[in-house]
């Protein structure tokens, strides 16, 4: 009998341990995704994904951390907040940890972000290489989750950024936001951490191309 209390006892301060660590997780996180909408500049980008990796080194299981430290580094690279090919391959780094973890449609989305980036440094030499294999990433984002309106929110930016001559415009990318909007209506993250942004990419492409 007093083994079987003592086992209780170890189980139920076990669970308490783990609820406490979870709280915790939740706490860092929901305060640095506040940090990272709140960012102006680039010391701040930089505070914000250093936070992330603070966190993802501290829960190993977790691949949140490392997603949100590469977006914000992806991020950071689009706006030219520094040397953008340095940032990229930082976001790379960090992508590549969250992908040891779990792969999934956002994952694959940030990749797609990455390799625009480091094609966006010179255009004309990289976009064999970095152009195709962005567009890849959304692809493959679609296959792993069709409801995830992400893949065409980026899709659709890509669309009205490339000249028409090359099958871009408002007619191609217009579409593509209509139908991220359409999944924006209905997708309901897996938990307030998960992944949320975008829709505001696609209705810039509704209100840009009237």
């Amino acid at each position: 009998m007093k083994k079987i209390s003592l086992l209780l006892v170890m189980l139920i301060s076990m669970y308490g341990s783990l609820i406490a660590q979870s709280e915790k997780y939740a706490g860092a996180m929901s305060n640095t995704l506040i940090k990272m909408k709140d960012a102006k500049d680039a010391n701040e980008f930089e505070n914000t994904a250093a936070a992330f990796e603070r966190i993802a080194d501290a829960e190993k299981n977790q691949w949140l951390p490392y997603y949100y430290a590469a977006l914000t580094k992806a991020r950071m690279s689009i706006q030219k907040m520094g040397d953008q090919d340095k940032l990229a391959d930082e976001a790379q780094a960090l992508i590549d940890k969250a992908k040891s973890i779990e792969t999934n449609s956002e994952i694959l989305c940030v990749e797609s972000m990455i390799a625009t980036d480091k094609m966006l440094v010179d255009p004309q030499s990289r976009w064999m290489q970095y152009g195709q294999a962005s567009m890849q990433f959304l692809e493959e984002a679609k296959k792993a989750d069709s409801t995830n309106p992400r893949p065409y929110a980026l899709q659709a930016i890509s669309l009205r950024n490339t000249p028409e001559a090359f099958g871009g415009g408002c007619d191609a990318a217009k579409p593509i936001a209509k139908k991220a909007l359409e999944l924006f209506a209905t997708f309901k993250p897996a938990s307030e951490l998960h992944p949320s942004w975008g829709k505001e990419l696609a209705q810039s492409i509704i209100d840009s191309c009237k």
